[in-house]
């Protein structure tokens, strides 16, 4: 099973040492079918992060829900930030 991880930039490489990947599409780090994930505690995600759920992001931009069309440019503006998952993730605190 994949499990994907925090990791900062500055403690990539340590990651790495333990057996971390790097996946540069999704742009995160994981470890695969690993039975003790105990020296990668630090960098395990909170428990509403879903695993091995990340799709990749395709556009850039928002899209406007009543007109159906992407903003982009000098008329983005992004919603508040609910919580603290990824952008294309749909979380619970996300939906409300």
């Amino acid at each position: 099973m994949r499990t994907n991880l925090k990791v900062p930039f500055a403690e990539k490489d340590e990651a790495k040492k333990l057996g971390a990947r790097w996946d540069p599409a999704r742009k995160i780090w994981y470890v695969l079918d690993k039975d003790d994930l105990a020296p990668f505690a630090r960098w395990a995600p909170s428990a509403h992060e879903g695993q091995d759920s990340a799709p990749v992001a395709k556009a850039s931009g928002k899209v406007n829900q009543s007109e159906g069309i992407r903003i982009v440019g000098a008329n983005y503006k992004p919603k508040p930030r609910v919580c603290e998952c990824l952008p294309w993730e749909n979380c619970e605190k996300c939906r409300e």
